[in-house]
């Protein structure tokens, strides 16, 4: 999975927890040395279980209907003191408020960057961005490559008008003239004269 996709699906993930009213949001990049098999972390706390269970269902719907991803394994659900949801590039811990302040994860993971809603968002757009840049240059025509490809055009055109006329590309022009001289022209003829029956001579 690509990381702009990880980061849209950490979004999804923070929507839901706000949506459920989470308290004490944050997400956590984790530094790839330190901790190798996820990418970030996605830390909230409720104020029971009951609304630590809303938030992790709500993730979960939210996630397959965007998505159609599911978490890898899902952890504490029936206890509800700390949720863990595997989904492999991130995980999600949702906390009750004691449980969080005893276990602390933000202060074990200290050479992770902390990300607001805001700076996530910006994140993301920025790596589309930068990745939609770099798809445009290994696919845009060179200059020369266009001009070549319009010359081309021009010709198949300028072909094809020619199969619809029978005219041949290049000999338009004296094809026109050479038609020309090759229809003989009728001169028109003097009308004779006639006689009417009965008719006064003019007097000359």
């Amino acid at each position: 999975m690509s990381k702009s996709d990880t980061r849209r699906m950490v979004l999804a993930a923070l929507a839901a927890c706000e949506e459920k009213k989470a308290e004490d949001i944050r997400v956590l990049e984790l530094d790839p040395a330190d901790a190798a098999f996820t990418d970030f972390f996605l830390i909230c706390s409720g104020a029971n279980g009951r609304q630590n269970q809303a938030i992790a269902q709500e993730i979960e719907l939210r996630l397959k209907r965007e998505f159609g991803t599911y978490a890898h394994s899902v952890e504490g659900y029936r206890q509800a003191e700390w949720i863990l949801l595997d989904y492999v590039d991130f995980v999600v811990h949702i906390f009750a408020v004691e449980q969080r302040a005893a276990y602390n994860i933000e202060r074990l993971r200290k050479t992770a960057n902390s990300l607001t809603l805001e700076e996530l968002k910006k994140s993301l757009v920025e790596k589309v961005a930068a990745a939609r840049k770099s798809a445009h240059k290994k696919t845009a025509p060179t200059k020369g490559a266009v001009s070549g490809m319009a010359k081309k055009t021009v010709v198949k055109t300028a072909k094809k008008a020619g199969a619809k006329t029978g005219i041949k590309l290049g000999a338009k022009a004296g094809a026109k003239k050479s038609a020309k001289k090759r229809i003989p022209v009728a001169k028109p003829r003097k009308l004779a004269k006639r006689k009417v029956p009965g008719a006064v001579p003019k007097k000359k």
